[in-house]
């Protein structure tokens, strides 16, 4: 299946096509611990991805099987039975998406649904599969994709529901058990098979993640609420007895971008209990294997895997390194026992390439990306900030000139709630920027994942003041031990990011070039522009209606005069988490001033810029950008 691929490999090696990067996602290993599964496609450097097909690995590496039912197919979310016997997974084509399970690689339609569908999870007895299913919906799914339009009577619309909906393996149409209305998140079987937990809320699905609620979802029966605790809740797990729920909890900005700590709660319902208090690390993932909970975390900069004891609340077999790890629905695949481990791993200079083995000993099973060489050097760096230790990452050119400074572009996370990871080097903004002869330097400022939960807290009320403290003592630490100009410093970053940069040019006379993409201009006209203004309150202590001082006092517009670097804006037009609104107040507020700025609005384009059109001219307005203000060295 990959001798092509591997070929188109060695031609780019030798300077006849561009480089090609292989990708595995949805990567699990089953439960006996012997066959990974994943999603294998290749994307050539400045081109659109390749249609992937779902690969079956032994624990040698080698291909045991390839299956593509249906050739234009975009699959996903691989998901083995209980006795690892057979394998679910989805294929999204132009007739909708289809339910399959292959059995001995040979693959079966089980039921096609016209909508949204995601999450395919087996039942204990292994004789149904449950869905998430989005029927009739108005846009995809989460507050990143593009909204739809805002046209007629507002508000007169009727809003998605997400439910979960359970199917027989031997095939049929899809039988809804969570109730329209109600958005369901994230979910899990009961070990009875009688039931289900999730995160749900009533209303609109992509606005209440922040408020949403731990239910149960009876097959038969009425639902009921186990938890609503006041911060935000990921990854909802049954204990194998029945008798307990885990979960990650934690103030998070973002659904998806999954950070806390692990708490658990009687599956009958009460208080949920911090199982991991004070731990200086961030947990994204959980998993019950006995009665410990097999764990996924960033520590600082590196990520890894670790094991959870919750009646002890105790944290051992911690093993991380400097790379960012993912699998399927967790960062990490487990078997049954959490004897080995699965995952996807990358560095900033080495392509993905998928790990399994015990934590701490783990050994490659792909070697597809071996001859893609580091386009950037990287390393990580810890400093002190406010008496805070702070870590980043520092990107820059793999050749330097003796003698010669460099300029730097501070790249600043979306979020906050978030953290800069080793991410590939393979093409776009990052990667030209460093080509061009930039430094890059990739903050993770208070606020940030890593540290734990208190280190995350440290924003509240504060957006823009102690993190930015934390970035300029960075540029400091850097500038003391690396060849970087400080008179030609740029600032970016999309999101949160764009509206750091904001905040940034209008309090820091430090940087000559700035690009604030999707950013946040005034709090008080944005709270009621978004389509998600629950996220606000966790880190604001109130909605604006109640308490207008604290979001008038954080918003970047408010200190306009004082903004005198030239600033590129960006924005797509049906961002419904920083509407384009925002992006035109700061423009406007910088023309009126002087200042030297320009504005894109991207066609369609949501939270994310994503059309390959809209992303390579994003990538040269943004070089181009700087390259005008901060003259790098030739």
């Amino acid at each position: 299946m990959f001798a092509p691929l591997v070929a188109a490999l060695a031609l780019s090696q030798a300077g006849a096509v561009p480089p090609t990067l292989f990708s595995y996602s949805g990567v699990t290993l089953d439960p006996g611990g012997r066959t990974i599964a994943s999603v294998d496609s290749s994307q050539a450097q400045g081109a659109a991805g390749t249609h992937g097909v779902v690969t079956l690995r032994g624990l040698d590496g080698k291909v045991s099987g390839t299956i593509d039912p249906c050739n234009a197919c975009r699959y996903s979310a691989p998901a083995w039975s209980p006795d690892g016997s057979k394998l679910a997974f989805l294929a999204n084509g132009q007739d909708g998406v289809t339910l399959y399970v292959s059995e001995r690689g040979v693959p079966r339609a089980v039921t096609t649904v016209q909508g949204l569908v995601s999450t395919p999870r087996w039942s204990p007895d292994g004789q149904s599969i449950a869905l998430l299913i989005t029927l009739n919906p108005s846009k995809e799914t989460g507050a990143t994709q593009a909204g739809a339009r805002q046209v007629g009577e507002i508000g007169s619309l009727s809003l998605d529901s997400q439910r979960i909906a359970t199917v027989p393996v031997a095939g049929g149409q899809p039988h809804m058990v969570s109730p329209d209305g109600t958005f369901v998140y994230e979910y899990d079987w009961t070990p009875d098979g009688q039931g289900f937990v999730a995160t749900a809320a009533e209303g609109n699905g992509d606005n209440n993640w922040w408020v949403a609620s731990l239910r149960s979802f009876p097959i038969a029966g009425a639902p009921r609420i186990i938890a609503a605790p006041r911060y935000q809740m990921n990854i909802p797990r049954v204990s194998p007895d029945g008798k307990t729920v885990a979960f990650i909890g934690g103030v998070m900005s973002d659904f998806g971008s999954v950070g806390g700590d692990v708490y658990t709660v009687p599956f009958e319902g009460g208080v949920p209990t911090d199982v991991t208090p004070g731990y200086r690390g961030t947990f994204t993932s959980v998993a019950w294997r006995g009665a410990r909970l097999a764990s996924t975390l960033i520590v600082g900069g590196e990520t890894g895997t670790a094991m959870v004891d919750p009646v002890a609340k105790a944290v051992s077999n911690v093993s991380t390194a400097p790379m960012s790890i993912s699998a399927g629905e967790g960062k990490a695949s487990f078997d049954a026992r959490a004897r080995t481990v699965a995952y996807v791993s990358e560095t900033f200079d080495r392509a993905p390439r998928i790990e399994v083995g015990t934590p701490g000993h783990m050994r490659v099973l792909t070697h597809d990306n071996d001859g893609l060489a580091a386009t950037v050097s990287a390393h990580s760096i810890s400093y002190q900030s406010e008496g805070q230790t702070v870590q980043g990452w520092v990107l820059q050119p793999l050749t330097l000139t003796p003698g010669a400074k460099y300029p730097m572009v501070v790249q600043v996370h979306g979020g906050p709630s978030s953290a800069a990871l080793p991410k590939f080097v393979f093409g776009g903004t990052v990667s030209d920027l460093v080509k061009a002869g930039y430094f890059m330097f990739l903050p993770n400022p208070r606020g940030s994942y890593g540290q734990g939960d208190a280190f995350e807290r440290l924003n509240y009320q504060d957006f823009g003041g102690g993190d930015l403290k934390d970035i300029l003592a960075g540029i400091d630490f850097i500038e003391a031990q690396s060849p970087v100009d400080d008179a030609r410093l740029g600032v970016y970053g999309h999101s949160y990011g764009g509206f750091m940069t904001m905040w940034t040019v209008t309090h820091s006379q430090r940087f000559h070039a700035a690009v604030a993409g999707a950013g946040i201009a005034n709090w008080g006209s944005y709270y009621g522009q978004n389509g998600i203004d629950q996220w606000m309150v966790p880190f604001f202590g109130s909605t604006f209606y109640d308490d207008p001082s604290v979001y008038d006092r954080l918003s970047p517009i408010r200190s306009i005069k004082d903004a005198h670097t030239p600033t590129f804006i960006y924005v797509g037009e049906r961002d419904l988490e920083t509407p384009a609104p925002q992006s035109m107040e700061f423009w406007h507020g910088l023309v009126a001033n002087g200042t030297p700025t320009s504005l894109v609005i991207y066609q369609d384009e949501g939270h994310g810029i994503r059309q390959r059109e809209h992303t390579e001219d994003l990538s040269r307005r943004i070089v181009g950008w700087f390259d005008r203000y901060l003259k790098p060295a030739s």
